[in-house]
């Protein structure tokens, strides 16, 4: 690669930092990663590629000076890492969205990033449609609803198998309608994408989230819709679930690609 790359680096790696960097590696795109930030103590899964750099603290990665930082960790690990980083004047892409339905966070996080002119950035992720919905929210918004329906083996492991027997459906159950803010915090490995809406439309109070297990769905399903000043909009995304991770969907990862992508390069669609 040549000395112009964009450098970035990554908050995580499992399976969507890994899966995003194999892909910009297929691509060819004109970025440089340099390091991959985990917990002090912690090893990778599976190696680093050659010449990336682990660091295990937020100062050892603003001193490499990343154009951007991708976070690919989990919610928890927005807090330590996103705020010194946008201190420092560091783009930041949230991809455990669901940490920024804590207020007082998405305060402290906005807040570095206006004082240091850096952006805080919150991906499209699995939904597609955001700008659209985003754009719609520009005019008065009357109501927004996003289902997100997936197979019963894509919710083990989440607070859905207290609330029904996921092995023994025979038919689409919802198990939870609620707030988006609600939806977010108490299914964060699957419901990263209720903060996204919610935040682009008309917020996690307002926004209506339905959660349902389908032992007939073969992808993961989302659909959005929403009705206001700007008329009515419906988005329907079937997504193939992630290889490594059947929580997640492929579609997060190629967000993410797009998203880098776009940075470096001079045509921005």
């Amino acid at each position: 690669m040549s000395g112009f790359d964009l450098p970035i680096a990554l908050i995580g790696w499992g399976a969507i930092g890994s899966r995003v960097a194999d892909l910009l590696a297929e691509r060819r795109a004109p970025v440089r990663l340099l390091a991959v930030g985990l917990r002090y103590g912690s090893s990778p899964r599976s190696p680093l590629p050659t010449g990336v750099e682990q660091v295990s603290d937020p100062a050892s990665l603003i001193a490499l000076r990343p154009a951007l930082v991708i976070e690919v960790a989990g919610r928890a690990a927005v807090d330590p890492w996103a705020l010194p980083l946008l201190e420092a004047g560091i783009d930041v892409a949230v991809s455990s969205t669901s940490a920024l339905v804590d207020p007082a966070l998405l305060d402290r996080l906005t807040g570095a990033a206006r004082a240091a002119r850096a952006q805080l950035i919150v991906p499209p992720g699995a939904l597609g449609g955001i700008d659209a919905l985003a754009a719609a929210a520009r005019l008065p918004l009357d109501r927004v609803r996003h289902e997100v329906v997936k197979p019963p083996r894509a919710w083990k492991g989440t607070s859905a198998e207290s609330l029904l027997d996921l092995d023994a459906l025979t038919e689409a159950t919802t198990f939870f309608e609620g707030p988006a803010g609600q939806a977010a915090t108490d299914f964060p490995q699957n419901a990263n994408v209720a903060a996204i809406s919610a935040l682009a439309g008309i917020g996690l109070d307002r926004t209506t989230v339905a959660l349902i297990a389908d032992p007939g769905a073969a992808v993961n399903r989302h659909r959005i819709t929403a009705e206001g000043a700007f008329g009515r909009m419906e988005a329907v995304f079937d997504n193939r679930p992630l290889a490594t991770n059947p929580k997640s969907s492929e579609m997060t990862a190629l967000s993410l690609v797009r998203l880098i992508e776009n940075r470096a390069s001079p045509l921005v669609i």
